[in-house]
């Protein structure tokens, strides 16, 4: 199985440094997952550039995890509609779309003892 951390993207090029952070910090504590970074505008690779290069390395099984606090329109249509799309491009694939990260109970709790001090 490989995970695509997708993130929205950002003229800044600093933007992207806590999810490549984010990806790099899962590929040393499991050296065996296939762990990519996407988004959605202003920042390469886009999501089906990333799907078709964990595809060439073999993996049939792809994990999309939204970097997003919110569920916003890009969360809630955007995304789905483009993994759809690959759905109906790639169907050898699985495609499995998690929902956002600011909507996991344990994110919740971190940023809460972050703010917390």
């Amino acid at each position: 199985m490989g995970v695509i951390l997708f993130a929205h993207g950002s003229r800044d090029p600093l933007w992207r440094l806590p999810i490549d952070a984010v990806a790099e910090h899962m590929k040393a504590r499991w050296p065996d997952m296939a762990v990519e970074c996407a988004f959605l505008e202003l920042t390469p690779p886009d999501l089906a550039t990333t799907v078709e290069q964990l595809m060439t390395r073999g993996l049939s099984h792809i994990r999309i995890v939204p970097m997003f606090l919110g569920v916003g329109r890009h969360a809630r249509e955007d995304l789905p509609a483009l993994v759809d799309d690959l759905a109906l491009a790639y169907p050898q694939m699985r495609f499995e779309l998690m929902p956002a990260i600011g909507e996991h109970p344990a994110m919740t709790a971190l940023m809460a003892d972050i703010a917390a001090g």
